[in-house]
């Protein structure tokens, strides 16, 4: 089975950097995405960024400029590089992994990981 694990969350100054990543355990074929997402206490859970499968990439616009995500297909692993870090940045940060097998979509989901900025 796969299961995608996350790693790189951590306690930052704010201004600060931090690199996310999210490891497949197994393979993955026909990927469509992968997306962080990340939720905060007594908020919505929301999409901060996304790569499809032709490499395009799109930002949620509270981190347009500060955040990047990246894929390493052979590595079976994304990543979500965070730069200038605000206090409003901390949340669980999960990945996100949507293929397409078969006739239907499967979605794997990273264990979240916790991203802590101080003021």
């Amino acid at each position: 089975q796969v299961q995608l694990v996350e790693s790189g969350g951590g306690l930052v100054q704010a201004g600060g950097s931090l690199r996310l990543s999210c490891a497949a355990s197994g393979s993955i074929f026909n990927i469509n995405s992968m997306t962080w997402h990340r939720q905060a206490p007594g908020k919505q859970r929301e999409l901060v960024a996304s790569i499809t499968s032709d490499g395009s990439t799109n930002y949620a616009d509270s981190v347009k400029g500060r955040f990047t995500i990246s894929r390493d297909n052979a590595k079976n692993t994304v990543y979500l590089q965070m730069n200038s870090l605000k206090p409003e940045d901390t949340a669980v940060y999960y990945c996100n992994v949507r293929a397409q097998r078969h006739l239907w979509l499967d979605d794997y989901w990273g264990q979240g990981t916790q991203v802590t900025v101080s003021s």
